[in-house]
């Protein structure tokens, strides 16, 4: 049973993979547009720990790290692993979310990105910021993904090695019920490989999902024991 909770789990944040801790309270989001950019920013440097507890230090410490300001991400630390650490926000999930989650300012959850990840992974997300922060609204910014689909402008993106850590166990997303989830690391292939994972089976601690946008890319989800900063997590399901 334990693939079938996670796959659950991954159908849950369909555009924004699993976050670490379950999110309900959308009350404080606005109902059909974004909030006041400030409630979306945080003080640089808790930003800066924030997505660097993605991953584990021995990652982190050396990695790139982006901040969100008011007119979008900022490189606060240069990096030299290659690795790209971040906070992401609510836009990132998918605009077929209702207008409470895909605007609540609280949702938050960090990302560690390898070369590979970032390269494939967050032009997408760095267009959205750009057209959420200058007003788009949900369906502006679908109609536009769309269109960047359509002309090429993103392009399928299963780069062999594209990864990422999602390890914090201070990110807030959306989920059935409060409370934390749990670590796992993200990898990004061709879509139709699940049998050669044993993806989605029963037993198996491997689940997949689509990822948003991309006809031919699914995403891997695979669950470790461990928070980013050596604390255990809780267990799976049986």
């Amino acid at each position: 049973m334990i693939a079938r909770t996670l796959a659950v789990s991954c159908a849950v944040w369909v555009g924004f993979p699993i976050a670490a801790r379950a999110q309900t309270d959308t009350s404080a989001a606005p109902e059909s547009h974004m909030a006041p950019t400030a409630q979306y920013l945080m003080p640089r440097d808790s930003e800066i720990a924030f997505a660097r507890s993605a991953a584990p230090s021995a990652v982190s410490r050396d990695a790139k790290i982006l901040v969100l300001a008011a007119r979008g991400y900022e490189t606060a630390v240069p990096g030299t692993n290659g690795f790209v650490c971040l906070v992401a926000r609510s836009w990132d999930l998918a605009v077929t979310r209702p207008s409470a989650t895909f605007w609540n300012p609280k949702i938050r959850v960090a990302k560690c990105y390898n070369a590979q990840g970032a390269q494939t992974r967050l032009p997408l997300y760095m267009m959205k910021t750009e057209w959420a922060l200058a007003g788009a609204s949900e369906a502006e910014i679908g109609a536009r993904e769309k269109a960047a689909w359509a002309d090429g402008t993103l392009k399928e993106d299963a780069v062999p090695g594209a990864m990422a850590y999602m390890m914090s166990n201070r990110s807030w997303g959306v989920g059935a019920s409060a409370g934390p989830w749990r670590p796992h690391l993200m990898f990004y292939y061709p879509t139709g490989q699940a049998p050669n994972w044993g993806a989605n089976l029963d037993g198996s601690p491997i689940a997949s999902s689509r990822t948003s946008g991309s006809a031919e890319t699914t995403v891997y989800f695979v669950v470790v024991p461990l928070w980013s900063d050596g604390s255990p997590a809780p267990a799976l399901a049986p």
